[in-house]
């Protein structure tokens, strides 16, 4: 392989290789208790709201480094309103679970409003969410916490310590069926990229180096593997995973698999010339404001479920990780530039620095400084790369 191959290959799989090394370092560093199962499975549980908020941000992102500060109050504010629903007025748990969605979804949409339509900057409109919507989950729960009881709802969206996907091979201390998922899933990622390889080739498109695509196949196989190994281990598939799962492969598809994913990079890439070509720009915000507004109700539905309980405190900095993710991800502090997997391994490096932390005992504080600097060398580092490119 040439020197250039080499630094493509760097260049391409930063990120990845980035949270290799992360990950070697806190293993070192704690005799190996960061990949104990246990602690993969803890991983998952504990950012699961990551995963769901990220990959809502990035679409905001996408249209042009826009942000959005209130998906920790709406967060917030959607598991205050479910909690209070089902057990303060006793409510139907699936009637609870359409409204929150419904709140999240018209929040949503009331900032993309202001946003797409009016263009009121979305920090200066997001900053007021995150003001009004923190102030209202205190107005909802009167300042006190509500208990979450109703164990179909913590089952379903991740809480508690029995919400885990049933064994149905009833394997005796090793889910089976979690292992076969992770080889199932294998298969059918092996056998898309040989499709579309091969695909490519016939249509006379740009391929690369096969030798290079097979050993992508072979080691991402390896890692899904070795994590579904590892989660056989302990208890199986967490049922935050599904929900994290479902996110990912929507979102993936919009964004790389349609027209309207499309436009949002399109309006990120040069806005003027996507309204001239006859793209409703405006329409692209205001889709991304009120996505992320549904996404933050699901991320409230998981939050509360592992809680199992609504305070007026949660959802706190939640944006902060979400943008975090997403730029440490690759997505692009001037937009146009961003992918759903490379926002996964973006939230992945984040829950593996704060729980190694956590494990070794890091002081809260330091832990955000850390977090702080991974996130402005993660900018720089896109700054830099896009004034060499020009």
């Amino acid at each position: 392989m040439s020197k250039t191959s080499v630094m493509e290959f760097v260049k391409k799989y930063t990120m990845i290789l980035v949270l290799i090394l992360v990950t070697a370092f806190f293993a070192w560093q704690t005799d190996g208790k960061i990949l104990l199962p246990q602690n993969i499975n803890n991983l998952i549980a504990q950012n699961a709201y990551v995963f769901v908020l990220a990959t809502g941000m990035l679409l905001c992102i996408l249209t042009g480094g826009n942000i959005d500060l209130s998906v920790g109050s709406v967060v917030c504010f959607v598991g205050a309103v479910g909690a209070t629903m089902m057990e303060t007025y006793e409510m139907n748990m699936w009637v609870s679970i359409l409204v929150m969605l419904l709140v999240g979804l018209v929040i949503g949409a009331w900032q993309g409003f202001w946003i797409a339509f009016v263009r009121i900057p979305p920090f200066i409109t997001t900053l007021s969410g995150m003001l009004v919507f923190r102030g209202l989950s205190n107005v909802v729960l009167n300042g006190m916490t509500v208990s979450i009881t109703n164990q179909t709802f913590i089952r379903i969206f991740g809480g508690g310590a029995d919400c885990y996907v049933p064994d149905f091979f009833g394997g005796n201390g090793f889910n089976i069926t979690c292992m076969l998922a992770g080889v199932i899933a294998c298969v059918i990622y092996a056998l898309l990229t040989f499709r579309g390889y091969f695909a490519r080739k016939k249509k006379g498109y740009e391929t690369g180096s096969f030798n290079a695509m097979l050993a992508k196949v072979v080691v991402l196989c390896a890692v899904l593997l070795w994590f579904t190994y590892n989660l056989s281990l302990h208890k199986g598939i967490p049922a935050a995973l599904i929900w994290v799962i479902i996110v990912v492969l929507i979102y993936g598809y919009i964004t790389s698999m349609t027209t309207t994913g499309r436009y949002f990079y399109a309006v990120g890439g040069n806005e003027k010339a996507t309204k001239l070509s006859g793209i409703n720009t405006d329409k692209v915000y205001f889709i991304a404001y009120t996505n992320m507004g549904l996404l933050a109700a699901l991320a409230g539905m998981l939050t509360i479920a592992r809680m199992t309980s609504a305070q007026p405190t949660y959802g706190q900095n939640y944006e902060m990780d979400a943008i975090g993710s997403c730029f440490i991800g690759g997505a692009s502090a001037y937009g146009g530039i961003g992918t759903v997997p490379g926002v996964i391994v973006g939230a992945v490096l984040m829950g593996v620095i704060n729980l190694g932390m956590s494990i070794m005992g890091v002081d809260a504080n330091y832990q955000r400084v850390v977090k702080g600097l991974v996130l402005l060398a993660a900018v720089i580092f896109d700054v830099v790369s896009k004034r060499k490119n020009q």
